[in-house]
C-alpha cells in the first residue's frame, strides 16, 4: 500500500525538529578572561634555533609599554606542530602574552628521556634570543607553564631544575590531562625528577576531563605528592565534565584541549636549517624503541588536529588558566580561586539551562575557612586504588 507523501514528510519533520530546537552551547565571553576583548588585531609567528632543535614563537606585532608576560607550551607527546592549539595560541598571544612552545621532540627520533634536558635548552636560548627584541619583550618575572599529557610532567621536570638550567622559575604550572609518567627506566614514558625543589611559591592545577579522569587523577596525584615542597593551599585538582543538554554536546576527553587553526602550522614559520654535520664527527645517535610514537599516542595527535574548538575552550581551559595567572602574578593561592564562583561557573546553554560546572578542590588534609565549591553533577574521586586502564595510561607511559 502506498503511503501518502504527507506521512513522509511528516516522518522527516520529527527527526529534524530535535536538532533544529536544541540548545546551544555558549559562545566565548564577550570580555574577562577567556574573552574576545583583544587589544592585539595581529600575532608575529616566529621561531628561534633549528629546524630539528627550535621553538616556535607568537607575540602581537605592537610595541607593548611594558614587557610581556610569558606562557611556555609543552606540547603532548607527538603533537610537535603548534597549529593543533593554535585557538589557545592566540588567544593567550592576543591577550599580550609571549607564547614560546619548544618543539622537544623530533618525531621518531627523540627519546622520552632526553625531552626534559632539550626542552631546557630550548626555553633559555630561545628567551635569550628574544630578550633584545622590542616587540617580545619578555618578563622574566611572570612566567607560566601549561602542558598537555606528557607535556605536564616535562613542565614539572623543567620547574624542578631552574636552580642548574637558568630557566625562569614559573608562577603557575597548568597542567591539561597529565599523564605520559614511566615508574622506572624500562617503561616509555617521562621519568619525574626531583620535584620537591619546585618553587614553593608556584601555583599548582591540574584538569582531567570526566571522559578518561582516571588515568590524569592518578599522574596528578602522584606529580602533587612529589612536589612536596610546595604547600596544599598552592595546589588544585580540577575538572571538567561532558554536557549532552544541547547540540552540539560538550565532550571533555583528553582531546579536548586541541583548537586547532590553520594559521599557527609550523611550514608557514621557518626555521634556520641545522648546521652542517662535521664528517670528521662521529654519529653516536641510536634507534630505540621507545622513539617511536604509539598507536594511542598516534590517535591522540589526530584527535587534536580534529578537536572543534568550543566552550570547553573558552570557559574551561582559556577562563581558567587566564583567571589562574592573574593569581599567580599577583601571588594569591589556590584557596582564593576556589572561592571564586566565576572560576568554575560554565555559563548556560542558549535556553538558560547551566552548563555543567568544573570541579575544584585541593589535596585532602588542607584547611580552609570555606571549601571549594564543586560541580553540581560530578564529584572528584582521586582514590588510588583506580585501576582501569584507558588511552592515557600508554601515551608515553602508565602513571
Amino acid at each position: 500500500m502506498r503511503r501518502p507523501l504527507s506521512a513522509f514528510l511528516l516522518l522527516g519533520s520529527c527527526l529534524i525538529a530535535p536538532a533544529v530546537l536544541a540548545a546551544s552551547p555558549p559562545k566565548q565571553p564577550e570580555q574577562g578572561p577567556g574573552g574576545v576583548d583583544y587589544k592585539i588585531a595581529e600575532v608575529i609567528k616566529t621561531g628561534t634555533g633549528t629546524v630539528s632543535a627550535g621553538s616556535f614563537v607568537f607575540y602581537g606585532n605592537d610595541t607593548p609599554a611594558a614587557p610581556r608576560p610569558v606562557v611556555v607550551f609543552f606540547h603532548s607527546w607527538g603533537a610537535v606542530n603548534p597549529a593543533l592549539y593554535g585557538g589557545f595560541i592566540d588567544h593567550l598571544a592576543r591577550k599580550g602574552y609571549l607564547v614560546l612552545f619548544p618543539r622537544f621532540q623530533e618525531v621518531n627520533r627523540t627519546r622520552p628521556a632526553s625531552a626534559t634536558d632539550l626542552a631546557e635548552t630550548l626555553i633559555r636560548d630561545g628567551l635569550g634570543h628574544l630578550a633584545n627584541d622590542e616587540k617580545a619583550r619578555p618578563d622574566l618575572n611572570r612566567v607560566a607553564f601549561i602542558g598537555h599529557s606528557a607535556g605536564v610532567p616535562i613542565a614539572f621536570n623543567v620547574a624542578a631544575g631552574v636552580a642548574e638550567s637558568d630557566v625562569p622559575a614559573p608562577k603557575l604550572i597548568f597542567g591539561l590531562m597529565p599523564g605520559g609518567i614511566a615508574s622506572n627506566e624500562k617503561e616509555r614514558g617521562i621519568m619525574l625528577r626531583d620535584l620537591s625543589t619546585v618553587d614553593p611559591s608556584t601555583l599548582l592545577i591540574a584538569m582531567s576531563g570526566d571522559r578518561d579522569h582516571l588515568p590524569s587523577d592518578r599522574a596528578a596525584r602522584r606529580i602533587f605528592e612529589a612536589s612536596k615542597g610546595v604547600p596544599a593551599s598552592r595546589k588544585l585538582f580540577m575538572r571538567a565534565s561532558s554536557d549532552d543538554h544541547g547540540f552540539p554536546a560538550l565532550t571533555a576527553t583528553l582531546a579536548s584541549p586541541g583548537s586547532p587553526k590553520p594559521e599557527y602550522d609550523a611550514s608557514a614559520i621557518k626555521l634556520p636549517p641545522d648546521p652542517p654535520r662535521d664528517p670528521k664527527q662521529k654519529n653516536t645517535w641510536k634507534w630505540s624503541a621507545d622513539m617511536s610514537l604509539s598507536g594511542p599516542q598516534t590517535i591522540l595527535t589526530a584527535q587534536l588536529g580534529n578537536n572543534p574548538t568550543d566552550a570547553l575552550d573558552y570557559l574551561a581551559f582559556w577562563k581558567t588558566f587566564d583567571m589562574a595567572a592573574e593569581a599567580a602574578f599577583a601571588g594569591r593561592d589556590a584557596a582564593s580561586l576556589a572561592r571564586d564562583p566565576k572560576f568554575i561557573d560554565m555559563t548556560t546553554w542558549t535556553d538558560g539551562w547551566p552548563v555543567r560546572r568544573l570541579s575544584a578542590q585541593m589535596p585532602k588534609g588542607q584547611v580552609e575557612d570555606e571549601k571549594p565549591e564543586r560541580g553540581p553533577r560530578r564529584k572528584l574521586n582521586l582514590a588510588p586504588t583506580e585501576t582501569r586502564q584507558s588511552l592515557s595510561d600508554f601515551l608515553g607511559g602508565r602513571s
